[in-house]
């Protein structure tokens, strides 16, 4: 992997990530395919979104197919018959969100499956052998991430361990072809934030990512949370933040200097029906678009929106037609791809201004609901945290 910063505007940047699976053009937005698939899309209709990079789990994949069938079928990349690049996440997360199936030592974590409450290990070692074997562009050291809000103590003792199993990790790690992030924990405390970015630093990972937010806390602390912890790693390398996808999240965060996101968002709506466009989110089930013969949003250039009009994606979800997720998919994963894209052409031209109001915008709308109305967007609930 190679990375290189083309420009900055302020703290945001724009940049350029080269992998043996082709080149990322940053800031750049990741659909998530949990289980080798992105849910109800193809990946040459995810190609057709502009996406460059999606993000697979080694929980899922360890637990079903096997990273072992995967790696004889030839890695994630023929597996699931997507040529560009793949990021792995190291199953940290889901381990620690099943709460009454696992139980933590210093040495990993065990826990039963849910699916069929086989009982597993999983530690730092056995991360790293199973993203090994899935091949993944991007690959994750095994971390331990919190809710919130925890006890400082809490936050504490998963600092202590995510930075002894980036240690693990990367002495573990064995694929030259792979570059190994290492994740920044510690909440929404700053100390425990300098503590683990100190310590992952000084291990010279090619890429960093920052963990452990949209996890409980309010937009403003994650936004505190961001603003004092992306200073403290390396400009010259790629900085991801992990599990965050809304319009809005993605221009703020990108405002503090971040490279990459991927987010569940985008599909999980579209199998509720909910859509975004340049007004804010609506509802493709609402009544007053049982007759509407215009696009989702007149200004995307996803193929949905070039081929369908509201009055039919309204009657496909209406009738609970599959193929309703699908379109509806497909609009939100271009979405938030558009929203990197016209992020990273501000930057380049000297012009981002993050989150602002649309009437101080020159050209087209603004992306999401104006910063104006924000606060009022979170108290409706139109806004949700990922």
């Amino acid at each position: 992997m190679h990375f290189v910063v083309e420009a900055s505007c302020g703290r945001a940047r724009a940049g350029r990530l080269i992998t043996p699976h082709g080149e990322i053009l940053t800031p750049t937005f990741m659909p998530v395919g949990t289980q080798a698939a992105v849910k109800a899309v193809t990946s040459d209709q995810v190609a057709g979104t502009g996406a460059r990079v999606v993000l697979a789990n080694a929980f899922h994949c360890m637990l079903r197919p096997g990273a072992d069938v995967v790696a004889r079928a030839g890695g994630l990349h023929a597996f699931m018959r997507w040529p560009r690049a793949i990021l792995t996440d190291s199953g940290g997360f889901q381990v620690f969100s099943l709460a009454d199936l696992r139980r933590i030592t210093d040495d990993g974590v065990w826990f039963k499956s849910p699916i069929d409450g086989s009982r597993h290990f999983l530690g730092p070692k056995e991360s790293m052998a199973i993203q090994n074997q899935l091949g993944a562009d991007f690959i994750m050291a095994f971390d331990e991430c919190v809710r919130l809000p925890s006890t400082p103590e809490q936050v504490r003792r998963a600092v202590d361990r995510t930075t002894r199993w980036a240690e693990a990790c990367k002495a573990a790690h064995v694929r030259d072809d792979q570059a190994l992030f290492g994740i920044v924990q510690g909440g929404t405390d700053p100390h425990e934030r300098s503590r683990s970015a100190e310590a992952l630093v000084a291990m010279d990972f090619p890429g960093y990512a920052i963990g452990g937010l949209s996890v409980g806390e309010s937009r403003a602390e994650m936004d505190r949370t961001l603003e004092f912890t992306v200073p403290l790693l390396p400009e010259a390398k790629p900085r991801y933040l992990m599990g965050v996808g809304t319009p809005e999240d993605l221009l703020s965060a990108i405002g503090f200097g971040i490279d990459m996101f991927d987010c569940v968002n985008p599909t999980r709506m579209a199998r509720h029906g909910t859509v975004w466009t340049r007004g804010g989110r609506i509802h493709v089930t609402n009544a007053r678009f049982r007759e509407d013969p215009s696009p989702i949003d007149a200004t995307c250039d996803c193929a949905t929106c070039q081929r369908y009009d509201l009055r039919y994606l309204h009657h496909l979800a209406r009738a609970g037609e599959y193929l309703s997720h699908t379109l509806l998919s497909i609009h939100n994963i271009r979405f938030l791809v558009r929203v990197a894209e016209e992020a990273r052409r501000d930057i380049l031209a000297g012009t981002f201004a993050g989150l602002r109001p649309a009437s101080q915008l020159a050209g087209p709308p603004a992306l999401g609901e104006p910063r104006d109305t924000q606060a009022a967007a979170v108290a409706r609930g139109t806004i949700a945290r990922t």
